[in-house]
Formats: C-alpha cells, sequence, structure tokens
C-alpha cells in the first residue's frame, strides 16, 4: 500500500461501544437501557448473556485506554450511555455518568490520542421505550436535550461527534425482525422509526452547531453494496429494492433531501408519515460521514438463503469475506452523492479466536484487515476522500444477539479474569500503522513485531 497515499493526518483508530464493554448497569446512577430490558428475555441472547459486566471497562478503562497507547493507534472512536448520563431519558442529568465520561475523555487526551464520540449506539432509556420509544416523535425532541447535555460538558475536547451509529440497524432489526432490542416486529413501525431517528440526527445537528461549531459533526450508516446472484431480470430488480431499502433509504434524505421513490412505492401504506419540512431538516450539512463495511448483500430473486460463492472464505459470524465490496460501495457512493470526508467508522471480522500459551494466534483477522486496508485504499486512489479506518474491535465484548460467543476485537479478552491479551492482529495493526508513518514496507514491520 502506497504511504504516499495516507497523510499523517490519516486517523488510525479502533472502535467500540458504551453496552458492548462498559457493564456497570447498576451503578453511580445509571437507569436501565432496553437492552438492559431485552436481553433478559428468555431467548433473545445467545446462552442467556447480558450487558451487565461485559469487559468492565467502566472500572477497568485507564488499564483499557493505555492498551490504546501499546495498539499504536492515534484515535478512539467510543459512545457515550444515554442511560447513564439521563436515567430516564430526560432531565435531571446523572452528575457521575457525566463525570465518568469527563474523565475518560481527559484519559483519552493525556495519551496524545483524537476522540471520536458517538452520542447513540443503540441504548436507548428504557423509560422512553416505555412511552413509545423510537415509534414517538417526542423521542427525537428528548435526543437533541440530551445531545446538547453532552456537547456542553464534553464538547471542548471532541476530535468529532457522530449523531448516530447504524440507524438501519435500530429501525429494521429492532423493530421490524425483532432480533435486537426493543424485539419488536412491525413493518410499518420500523420505517417510521427510521424517520424519527432521522428527524432526530437533523436537529441534533442543528443544535450542536450552535453549541460546539468547531467540532465536526456527522453520522455513521452501514451500508453493503448489493449484487444481483445471477445476470437475470429478476436478480437485478430485487438487489436494486434492497440497496434502495438498506442504503438510498438514508444516503438519499440525508444527502439529497428525498426519500427514493421506488422504495416509497414498495412499502405503500408502510411508508412513514413525513410532516412539512422533515426532509430539508433532514438534509444538513455534514462534516463527514462514518461508514460502516463487514459483508454484501449477494442476492437471489427466488432464494433469499442463497449463499455467495466465499471464494476468501466466511468469517464466524457466517458473514462472506468480501474486501471488493469496500471498494466498489466507496467509489459508488463518491459518484452518486456530493459527500464530507468519509471515515472507516467500523471493519473488523469475528473468528474463533484460543488463547494458547498467552497468546491469540488470529491469522485470518490479520488477512482480513490487510484485504480491506488494500480495498480502502484501492479507492482512495481512484479520488475517493477517506480520512480514517478505525477495526472494529478493540476488545472483544458483548456482541448483541450472540452475546459473547463471537469475538470481534484485536484484544482478546478472558471474561472469567477480565485479563486482556494483544491478538497476532493486534500487533499487526501496530506495525502497519508504524510502516505508513515511518514509509517502511508493512510486511517487514510486521515480522519484526511478531518475531
Amino acid at each position: 500500500m502506497p504511504s504516499s497515499l495516507l497523510p499523517d493526518e490519516f486517523q488510525w483508530g479502533v472502535a467500540t461501544s458504551a453496552y458492548q464493554i462498559e457493564g456497570a448497569v447498576s451503578e453511580d446512577g445509571r437507569g436501565p437501557s432496553i437492552w438492559d430490558t431485552f436481553s433478559q428475555v428468555p431467548g433473545t441472547i445467545a446462552r442467556g448473556d447480558t450487558g451487565e459486566v461485559a469487559c468492565d471497562h467502566y472500572h477497568r478503562w485507564e488499564e483499557d485506554l493505555d492498551l490504546l497507547v501499546a495498539l499504536g493507534v492515534n484515535a478512539y472512536r467510543f459512545s457515550v450511555a444515554w442511560p447513564r448520563i439521563q436515567p430516564t431519558g430526560r432531565s435531571p442529568t446523572n452528575a457521575r455518568g457525566l463525570d465518568f465520561y469527563d474523565r475518560l475523555l481527559d484519559g483519552i487526551l493525556a495519551r496524545g490520542l483524537r476522540p471520536h464520540l458517538t452520542l447513540y449506539h443503540w441504548d436507548l432509556p428504557q423509560a422512553l421505550q416505555d412511552e413509545g420509544g423510537w415509534g414517538q416523535r417526542d423521542t427525537a425532541l428528548r435526543f437533541v436535550d440530551f445531545a446538547e447535555v453532552v456537547a456542553r460538558r464534553l464538547g471542548d475536547r471532541l476530535e468529532s461527534l457522530c449523531t448516530f451509529n447504524e440507524p438501519w440497524v435500530v429501525a429494521t432489526l429492532g423493530h421490524e425482525k425483532g432480533i435486537f432490542a426493543p424485539g419488536l416486529r412491525d413493518r410499518q413501525l420500523a420505517m417510521q422509526v427510521s424517520h424519527h431517528l432521522l428527524v432526530a440526527h437533523g436537529l441534533a445537528v442543528q443544535a450542536l452547531r450552535t453549541l460546539v461549531p468547531r467540532v465536526p459533526l456527522g453520522i455513521v450508516l452501514n451500508l453493503s453494496p448489493s449484487y444481483p446472484a445471477r445476470p437475470v431480470a429478476a436478480d437485478r430488480a430485487k438487489a436494486r429494492l434492497e440497496d434502495g431499502l438498506g442504503l438510498r433509504w438514508y444516503m438519499d434524505p440525508l444527502f439529497q433531501g428525498s426519500y427514493p421513490r421506488d422504495v416509497l412505492e414498495h412499502l405503500g401504506e408502510d411508508a412513514p408519515d413525513v410532516e412539512p419540512g422533515d426532509l430539508a431538516l433532514i438534509r444538513q450539512p455534514l462534516d463527514f460521514l462514518g461508514i460502516n463495511y463487514y459483508m454484501r448483500n449477494f442476492i437471489h430473486a427466488e432464494d433469499p438463503a442463497a449463499t455467495p460463492p466465499g471464494e476468501l472464505g466466511f468469517t464466524d459470524m457466517g458473514w462472506e469475506i468480501y474486501p471488493q465490496g469496500l471498494t466498489d460501495l466507496l467509489v459508488r457512493l463518491a459518484r452518486d452523492y456530493r459527500l464530507p470526508p468519509i471515515y472507516i467508522a467500523e471493519n473488523g471480522a469475528a473468528f474463533v479466536d484460543r488463547l494458547e500459551g498467552g497468546a491469540v494466534h488470529d491469522v485470518q483477522r490479520v488477512a482480513y484487515l490487510e484485504q480491506h486496508l488494500a480495498a480502502m485504499n484501492a479507492a482512495r486512489s481512484q479520488g475517493v476522500d477517506v480520512r480514517g479506518y478505525f477495526a472494529w474491535s478493540f476488545l472483544d465484548n458483548f456482541e448483541w444477539a450472540s452475546g459473547y460467543q463471537k469475538r470481534f476485537g484485536l484484544v482478546y479478552v478472558d471474561y472469567g479474569t477480565q485479563r486482556r491479551v494483544l491478538k497476532d492482529s493486534a500487533y499487526w495493526y501496530r506495525a502497519f500503522i508504524e510502516s505508513q508513518r515511518s514509509q517502511t514496507a508493512p510486511h517487514a514491520a510486521v515480522t519484526q513485531a511478531l518475531s
């Protein structure tokens, strides 16, 4: 990978989210979230796992920040837990919750790292869900209040501020398919939720522009390119619709001020209610777009379960390893939309990792990272303005409905003892980053790091 394409200001990082690592769900005034409630429902989470302890990051944050330094990254993407700051989703604010993030942020900066904060990574206060959650437009107003509280306390020290992580997941997996919190199955509700999330984003960006005018603002979307399985009209049409539901449904209103017409026609009576002025509100000027990429959509009109070729294999999640999809996605977005700078806000893979002799030899993850970094750089070489890459994830953690069975981390977590161990992929990533800074060959640096 030519180092000349990656300037000194390129941000190399790792990412986490609050509920997946913090634990301490009942400490220091934190209120319950929808994930606390959902994980108590039998059968929702693999093996009955919960986020009650997770990685115990709430108590071990200083050790974890030291590990970030050991990884050699210059940036860290994390989220704040809404119910830790506003236990009921409303004022009053919980001072002890804000104090935790205040200490965490100062610790990040003290170690020379750039903090990228996400306001909402899926942990809605349960009290708001009891009132209808994201199905109610009022929740968007509550989110703005929460965003203002966070910005007033932390905004003076942030490298960037993101409103939402993956609104598609919140709407579709949480409200249509019911496999994520809050576990509902109603397509019309899901589409209304998607709209309310975008409205909340627009309102929050407006408010934050005034409160923290110097902080770059954006949103993070999970985007997957859709490919027809066969060169036939039915597959192409189905792939186009899937692209509309998963990608254009969010990109079009954010950057063009409209919902895609073909998707509205497909939804029919399930289309959301849109109030006058909403689309102009959603289309706020943004300073960056975060993209989370894990896999492509492989679309077969007659067989929804059709398996893609998987020439590079599959991850432990059953996801096809397809780095070319990242290049294709980035080039397509740059072609179809007028975009701000892009950050790869999440990219990574779960594999079956084993701690043996004090080490984790995750050769598959090393290959995955190398392939996807090359794919990102291929897009950059075609003119796509990518300014940073954040590996998912910093630590093995609570992987939502999969519980603790799926490990995405560059750092292995022994959940019984909370011991942390850098995997081979962590050493590879550190050496790779060093090679970009020193313009030495990545493979030589990696060999030295692992020897």
